[in-house]
């Protein structure tokens, strides 16, 4: 797989300074893949003024043309090691191979969004002429300047990484930043391998891109995003992690990016075709489940419950898992024993709070090695349970039985998320009225897909604040000047 074990710290491979690694464990197979460097904070120390030297005494900020050369060479360069890179992140996810080739997120996906940047970033308007306004018997000519925020933290999640890795650090070095990316400890190898492709591939200077990779992450994380020097967190994980950042990053009165939980409806209107849309609850299974904006409610017309039992009965019987070579399946592992343990407890407490268990449940007979988790349906499930409350993120999905369409709709929107669902009905026009009341950041009608490098993602209330990719992605790494000249 020819890994990359190091950090990348002011544009050099480098040990953690204490000489410490811990292993990254395959979850398909528990089995221990190889090392990495274990940073401390004298490592984040030394990352943190690397990015803030190299944001306020380089050109980098303001030589749009050079960072444009710097990110097509990057992309370049991913495409270089792109083999290396499926390998490693199928082996440290545990994904199947069919989702880091074109079928999915993993790797191929995001190295082309990359594109989106190079594309956009030429006919960026950095300054506009607002025109003259008269104040106190004077006349101001007025510009708007739009400038890079600084130094950025990007903090990443385990389940899709290198997708996240870019779409926090490409637009923040486009936008002018310089990034300290601190990855998950869980998936090392999908952050350190951009550090490799940055000193061999590119010409970006020393100290603009930094990877730190830590087993316990909480402190070199706290002091990533307590540092006055660092000027935005940009962070994708749980709620309860991004309400900690958010207090943390507040001492310092600094912006914040949040991409958080989910636990998003999948409605089935009662004119839908349920022969063909429920075949999109298979999603759950996707990644083991492990997809913040996956659809894990699945709201009925309660009217057409056994029929829907009896389709989601046979079509989730077509989900085969355990190879994780495998270019056809799309559900592996949990990412390790821990979250495992995790998702087996809200079964439980799904079985304790009086859902029907109709499918799964448990660990698979079929395995005697790996994080698996079988594929699990609730039917007579109420939104008051816990596991329709809160984020499994497991394969594992509940099913909530509604009487008209405005049930369905308050339904859906009683939720302390809001990141993502779907709504499918025979009528476009009343899907779409549907989805304009569903107080989501995204959503799908009838099928469609949202995912894409010039679409906004983020979520409504405790899914987050703020927009990844698409120009809105772009500008949340920005500052807005005002300069008012004398005329």
């Amino acid at each position: 797989m020819n890994p990359e074990n190091r950090l990348f710290i002011d544009g050099r491979l480098v040990e953690a300074v204490s000489g410490k690694t811990y292993q990254n464990i395959n979850p398909a197979t528990e089995e221990v893949m190889g090392e990495v460097a274990d940073a401390g904070p004298e490592d984040m120390e030394l990352a943190i003024a690397a990015a803030r030297r190299a944001f306020d005494e380089t050109g980098w900020s303001t030589d749009h043309n050079f960072r444009h050369r710097c990110l097509q060479q990057l992309k370049d360069g991913l495409r270089a090691v792109e083999e290396d890179f499926k390998q490693q992140i199928a082996a440290e996810t545990g994904a199947p191979m069919a989702i880091c080739g074109s079928m999915g997120p993993q790797c191929e996906l995001p190295i082309g969004f990359i594109d989106y940047s190079l594309a956009s970033l030429p006919n960026y308007e950095w300054s506009r002429d607002i025109g003259l306004s008269e104040m106190m018997g004077g006349k101001s000519r007025r510009l708007v300047e739009k400038e890079a925020i600084g130094v950025v933290a990007c903090v990443t999640p385990w389940n899709v990484p290198l997708q996240i890795n870019l779409a926090k650090c490409i637009p923040a070095l486009a936008a002018g930043c310089t990034v300290i990316l601190k990855a998950a400890p869980d998936t090392p190898w999908s952050a350190t391998m951009l550090g490799r492709v940055v000193k061999e591939y590119t010409d970006i200077p020393p100290g603009v891109f930094n990877v730190i990779t830590a087993e316990e992450p909480r402190l070199v994380g706290d002091q990533l995003v307590s540092d006055p020097r660092v000027d935005m967190v940009s962070f994708t994980g749980s709620t309860a992690v991004g309400k900690h950042i958010m207090a943390r990053a507040s001492e310092t009165v600094k912006k914040v990016f949040l991409e958080l939980g989910g636990k998003s409806a999948n409605i089935m209107l009662d004119d839908a075709d349920l022969s063909a849309s429920l075949l999109s609850c298979l999603a759950v299974c996707f990644h083991a489940g492990q997809g913040c904006a996956l659809n894990t409610r699945l709201l009925i017309p309660r009217s057409r419950q056994s029929e829907v039992e009896e389709l989601l009965q046979t079509y989730f019987g077509f989900i085969q898992y355990g190879d994780p070579s495998s270019d056809s399946q799309i559900m592996g592992p949990l990412v390790n024993a821990r979250q495992r343990e995790r998702v087996l407890a809200y079964i439980e407490k799904g079985k304790e709070e009086g859902a029907r268990l109709l499918l799964g449940g448990g660990v698979p007979d079929h395995l005697d090695k790996g994080y698996y988790v079988q594929p699990t349906v609730f039917v007579d499930v109420s939104n008051g349970m816990t596991i329709a409350r809160e984020e499994i993120f497991g394969p594992v999905l509940a099913v909530i039985a509604y009487d008209d369409e405005e049930e369905a709709i308050r339904i859906a929107n009683d939720s302390d998320f809001g990141l993502s669902g779907s709504v499918w009905s025979a009528s476009e026009e009343r899907a779409l009225s549907v989805a304009r009341r569903i107080r989501t950041g995204t959503i799908n009608v009838n099928g469609g897909n949202f995912y894409a490098a010039d679409a906004p993602f983020g979520g409504y209330k405790q899914s987050g604040i703020g927009r990844e990719m698409g120009r809105e992605g772009f500008e949340e790494y920005l500052e807005t000047k005002t300069i008012a000249i004398g005329a």
